[in-house]
């Protein structure tokens, strides 16, 4: 199955489900004015950000079924935006507030946890979740080195520098997924601005 979205004539962006078969089906959560997609669960279930009339965004889930739930982190956010999804229905993303960009975690049951990597000043952006609920995404710090992160199951954060990654401002390491073992992969950028890909094997 795949997921993702499409721009109409008049310029609106719209998610869409393909199954293996190839039927394409098109949705958009209620009061939609622009839905973006960004992940699919092996039971179909589907995660993205939806804009409203005021602009403001939205994350969501729609299950396997076409049914779709509009979620929001609470106090003081004008955007969340569901980036990926697990087995189970557990959701990573990022909100926005005046403060900048956060990572959260949205249990199967609703339940919905923030969190910002240490070191972060200018930004937390979980990218992946895998079966156990561990995240990886990256984070900016007060100079603008990225980095990436692996926050586990249990809530433990733990910094991910790739060897040779740069140190300057938008160099660094960037953590694009985790799989069901824990295997990382990704990329960084090296002191030269050229970037390079990684696998980071758990010990």
């Amino acid at each position: 199955m795949i997921t993702g979205d499409y721009v109409d004539t008049s310029f609106v962006f719209h998610g869409f489900v393909r199954s293996a078969g190839g039927s394409i089906t098109s949705f958009d959560p209620t009061g939609s004015i622009d839905t973006f997609v960004h992940g699919i669960n092996l039971a179909g279930m589907v995660t993205g950000t939806y804009s409203d009339s005021n602009y403001e965004g939205h994350g969501f889930v729609r299950d396997a079924d076409g049914q779709v739930t509009s979620f929001d982190v609470t106090g003081g956010v004008y955007s969340t935006d569901g980036i990926a999804i697990n087995l189970f229905g557990a959701i990573t993303g990022e909100y926005a507030d005046n403060n900048g960009s956060h990572g959260f975690l949205r249990e199967p049951n609703g339940t919905i946890t923030t969190f910002d990597a240490p070191g972060a000043a200018n930004g937390t952006g979980p990218q992946s979740i895998n079966l156990a609920g561990d995240i990886t995404g990256l984070y900016y710090d007060a100079n603008n080195v990225s980095h990436g992160f692996l926050r586990d199951h249990n809530g433990t954060i733990t910094t991910l520098d790739a060897p040779g990654a740069g140190s300057g401002a938008y160099q660094g390491t960037y953590a694009g997924s985790i799989n069901i073992v824990g295997v990382i992969t990704g990329s960084y950028t090296d002191s030269n601005n050229v970037n390079h890909g990684y696998v980071r094997i758990p010990h």
